[in-house]
């Protein structure tokens, strides 16, 4: 029960197939009577009831990298959550690490034991593009999570949190907050500069206070850790004394943030966040300190690799789409998250 995506003619037959048996369904119904597309486009694909039902029990693999912050802890918990919510799925856990090297061969080691499907947090994404390559061309189903691969055939499907979209959002917020203010000082605390989503977010923060004439000023990168936040706030408020807005890309750094800004006794400036911790939301809940909002990075996207898993290693498919398929490629939305809307979030938080 494996389903594979591949290039080339393979899916032009498919699709050929695909468009022959609609057109016969089209034709016919059970009684004789003719029916138009229209009254057969919506019937496709497996209901959410035959998607709910319990089927032939597969074996999944899951590896990630090793929970070292809040963020992460709550990617596996949720993945196990999630396993655990199917009677039919039995889940094969590796040990969480930051060794791309340890990574592959937990990943070899689900290739040998023949699991149905695998899902993937790559430490790296590049360095477990090989592997995961070699999983699908051995017939399992690979379900990227979060960090892409740098082959697009090396997933079945891939669920991602909207990076640049999370900038976006963090920057269309602060601009409604300015409005007006032309001159307003904005700064940013960036996560890991080397990372391409940290680099994501910052594009993406840049080209959303470029459209209401604003720029992103005074500038520092941290490390997703309260000390990294702690030290590279300082920095940040001890170089500039008078500061409008700030956008902290991770709530787990944003700890260290908070109290950096809470020690230099600074308070003129209001402070975004980012990822959604409860710890923020709790904060802007509220309504206490400068954090007066946080962006949605998803901590549930492994649980949704679970569930794609599921889905594909059983030949199922969304059945809240028309086409009957998976989709290849998912992208989590960024909302922000304020003091009018938190009790809409908290519920999906994590502790920092």
């Amino acid at each position: 029960m494996r389903t594979m995506r591949r290039p080339g003619a393979r899916s032009l037959v498919t699709g050929v197939a695909a468009l022959v048996a609609v057109g016969l369904l089209a034709g016919c119904t059970s009684d004789g009577g003719e029916t138009t597309p229209e009254e057969n486009v919506a019937e496709q694909g497996t209901s959410s009831d035959e998607n709910a039902a319990s089927g032939d029990t597969v074996v999944i693999g899951w590896s990630g990298p090793e929970a070292d912050h809040g963020w992460l802890g709550a990617i596996n918990s949720g993945a196990l959550a999630a396993a655990e919510s199917f009677d039919d799925v039995e889940l094969r856990q590796a040990e969480g690490t930051n060794d791309a090297s340890q990574q592959i061969a937990a990943v070899e080691q689900f290739i040998n034991e023949d699991v149905d499907a695998i899902v993937l947090l790559p430490t790296d994404g590049a360095a477990l593009t090989e592997v995961a390559l070699q999983a699908m061309e051995a017939g399992i189903p690979v379900i990227n999570v979060d960090r892409e691969f740098s082959s697009t055939f090396a997933s079945r499907s891939t669920i991602l949190g909207d990076n640049y979209g999370m900038g976006v959002s963090a920057g269309t917020y602060i601009c409604e907050q300015l409005e007006g203010q032309s001159d307003a000082v904005v700064a940013e605390i960036a996560g890991i500069d080397s990372l391409p989503l940290t680099q994501d977010r910052s594009q993406g923060f840049s080209d959303a206070l470029e459209d209401c004439d604003l720029e992103v000023g005074p500038r520092v990168a941290a490390d997703f850790t309260v000390a990294g936040g702690e030290s590279a706030a300082s920095q940040l408020l001890s170089a500039n004394p008078e500061i409008d807005a700030i956008w902290n890309h991770d709530d787990d750094q944003g700890v260290g943030v908070l109290a950096a800004i809470e020690a230099a006794g600074r308070d003129e400036f209001f402070l975004v966040g980012g990822a959604g911790s409860v710890n923020m939301m709790d904060r802007i809940e509220a309504d206490d300190s400068v954090i007066k909002a946080t962006v949605i990075y998803p901590s549930t996207q492994a649980a949704d690799g679970i569930a794609l898993a599921r889905l594909v290693a059983q030949e199922k498919t969304m059945s809240d789409l028309v086409t009957p398929s998976v989709p290849y490629r998912i992208v989590l939305d960024a909302p922000v998250v304020t003091k009018d809307n938190v009790a809409d979030y908290i519920d999906l938080a994590f502790e920092s």
